[in-house]
């Protein structure tokens, strides 16, 4: 009798300790946080990687600071190499290896898209993917978070600062013929049309272009005297090069992608100077000085501080404010909740705020409705124009 009631026990105790197991949080102890995201560390896009490692400053600088209620963030980063594939590989391989209770970022739209899905499916909260899409919000999805601007507002912005602020009425728009260019394109057109004002040319480049002077020629042609540029800065740079061959310079514009200037200003050997564009990280935030004397500390000797890095941070930022207010007693349902009372949320980014989940109300997910003005100085310094404009 004593044996079997002892087997019964243990049986009792096994049964309870899987039932725990199974109700517990992936990614997450009584110590520890675990987060990650993806971006490319390496290959042509590495430079967009500085995203990444923007966050992995802002939890060095959270854990040296004592953690969040007691828990300390343990970064994972996965090196996808802009690769969609990779993507798919490495954000599986670790959700389901190592366990993440949340994700953060992840460059690019390609390869977040290949991975929204999967994310979203586990029911795994994702903030802010650094993609300007419009499937982040449309329709919404419960456990994404978007901060990246959208293409469309951000293109919208830059015609109305063209027109209304420096009086520019020829003003022309080269964009890449994908969904990518097209949101832009689309943006575009909206604005010009409340202006009364055309676009003077809407010059469409394939995806795989590698001779830009056709639509170099094509803008000089109708004499625009402001350009709009919905390429990946790399073409962008093409076209800019091109142009100059023609000594054809007209005011150029970009998007949030574009105002990487340091590194911009020296790939383009200086071409970059005057360039104006959209920008998202606020370098006038008082939090900037300290995150600044952490990179001395932390950085590594090729890291460079830059506006990606920026952004980096500022999404950490968001993370971290909605982990404190949702308390020890954690998890991804509290997390979601505390992100959803979040209302013009500021740190080292712009505006932030989102509403409880509606899925016939895309503005939920949208964290984001203002983007501010910035202009590539000599060396690739950076004067910001503008404070954060948000357009009806």
């Amino acid at each position: 009798m004593g044996k079997k009631f002892f087997q019964l026990i243990i049986l009792i105790l096994i049964i309870f300790c899987f039932n725990l197991y199974a109700l517990a949080e992936e990614g997450l102890t009584d110590t520890e946080i675990h987060i990650a995201q993806f971006g490319p560390m390496s290959g042509p896009a590495i430079a967009w990687g500085s995203v990444v490692k923007g966050g992995d400053l802002a939890f060095k600088i959270i854990n040296d600071e004592g953690g969040i209620n007691g828990r300390k963030i343990v970064y994972h980063m996965v090196d996808d190499g802009y690769i969609p594939a990779k993507t798919k590989f490495g954000v599986k391989q670790m959700q389901e290896t190592t366990g993440v209770f949340a994700w953060i970022g992840g460059v690019g739209t390609a390869t977040a898209l290949s991975v929204k899905d999967y994310i979203s499916n586990k029911s795994v909260p994702w903030i802010s993917p650094l993609s300007g899409a419009k499937e982040w919000i449309d329709p919404p999805n419960k456990y994404i978070f978007a901060m990246y601007p959208l293409l469309s507002m951000e293109a919208r912005t830059l015609c109305n600062y063209a027109v209304k602020t420096m009086n520019k009425t020829k003003i022309a728009m080269v964009y890449q013929n994908d969904g990518y260019g097209k949101s832009g394109l689309a943006g575009a057109e909206e604005e010009m049309a409340k202006l009364n004002i055309q676009l003077v040319a809407k010059v469409a480049v394939e995806p795989t272009a590698s001779e830009l002077s056709p639509a170099a020629l094509e803008l000089k042609k109708v004499e625009a005297d402001t350009v709009l540029i919905w390429l990946t800065p790399f073409a962008g740079l093409k076209l800019l090069q091109a142009a100059k061959t023609m000594k054809y310079e007209p005011q150029w514009m970009g998007g949030v992608s574009f105002a990487d200037f340091p590194l911009m200003f020296k790939l383009s050997k200086g071409m970059w100077k005057d360039m104006i564009c959209t920008n998202y990280a606020d370098y006038n935030a008082p939090q900037v000085a300290k995150y600044k004397e952490a990179f001395k500390k932390y950085a590594q000797p090729d890291e460079t501080w830059s506006t990606f890095y920026q952004v980096g941070i500022a999404v950490v930022e968001v993370l971290a404010e909605a982990l404190k207010n949702a308390g020890k007693d954690l998890t991804r349902e509290k997390l979601i909740a505390e992100l959803e009372k979040l209302n013009n949320f500021k740190g080292s980014g712009g505006p932030i705020g989102f509403k409880p989940f509606n899925a016939s109300d895309s503005s939920c997910r949208k964290g984001t409705n203002s983007v501010n003005i910035v202009q590539c100085l000599d060396g690739g310094e950076t004067k910001q124009l503008t404070d954060y404009i948000k357009l009806e």
